[in-house]
């Protein structure tokens, strides 16, 4: 049975307090959340573990794929030390090669981070053989694996997530992602998953005077920002199970 746990992913400050004022149990932080999340800031992190809901932080280096160069690695273990001192409670990661799990970059992490919750992030839904994977994260220790059951919207892949969830055997546990809102969260909830994970977000109008980059230029945009009525939403349909 689903504990119901609401994981939100946000990406600054104002996604925090609308965070816990909607009635979420913790809060993964990042930034570009549209590129599918990079590391925050120290600054970030630690503004974030202030506010007392438990913070997970996101550690990944840059966009794109999960293979990563040993520099890129080097730099996510100083990351990943960087967080676990501003007093996170958890720590996100994900790393693959050769078409599995990165088992050393994974015993490494787990071995820094004794003292908090570690999550493999959705690298895992990039591998084939997602049963052998989970395995592999059991036997390193990895307390959750966060997964949309390899399908870009997780409630279209709610058999693989209660196949998942029958590998698993309480072994893990494993949270849903991707594309998860208010009017599908119970469906997703009903396949057994540990947790669920959304950004709860609403899109907000701003204008910039001068172009700052390619996806950034002059004139009216739209922005992402957490929305607090989502979360409620989210919460109230979890409850309602």
């Amino acid at each position: 049975m689903t504990t119901g746990t609401l994981e939100i992913a946000v990406q600054d400050l104002h996604g925090i307090t609308a965070a816990a004022a909607g009635g979420a149990d913790r809060v993964e932080i990042c930034t570009a959340l549209a590129l599918g999340g990079l590391t925050p800031s120290v600054g970030f992190v630690t503004a974030a573990v202030e506010q007392g809901l438990p913070v997970h932080v996101l550690i990944r280096c840059r966009e794109g794929h999960f293979e990563f160069t040993e520099q890129e690695r080097a730099l996510m273990i100083a990351d990943l030390r960087a967080a676990l001192r501003c007093g996170v409670s958890g720590v996100v990661v994900g790393a693959t090669t050769g078409g599995a799990i990165d088992r050393r970059f994974v015993a490494e992490v787990r071995e820094m981070a004794a003292a908090v919750e570690v999550t493999f992030h959705r690298a895992f839904d990039t591998l084939a053989d997602r049963a052998r994977a989970l395995e592999e994260l059991i036997a390193l220790g990895v307390d959750r694996v966060l997964t949309s059951g390899g399908a870009n919207i997780a409630a279209d892949a709610r058999e693989e997530l209660s196949g998942l969830v029958e590998v698993a055997d309480g072994r893990i546990q494993l949270m849903a992602a991707g594309g998860i809102t208010s009017a599908n969260v119970r469906a997703v909830a009903a396949t057994g998953v540990d947790a669920v994970h959304a950004s709860a977000k609403t899109m907000i109008s701003d204008t910039l005077p001068i172009g700052l980059g390619t996806l950034a230029g002059a004139g009216q945009s739209q922005r992402a920002i957490t929305s607090e009525a989502e979360v409620r939403a989210l919460r109230a349909a979890l409850d309602a199970r």
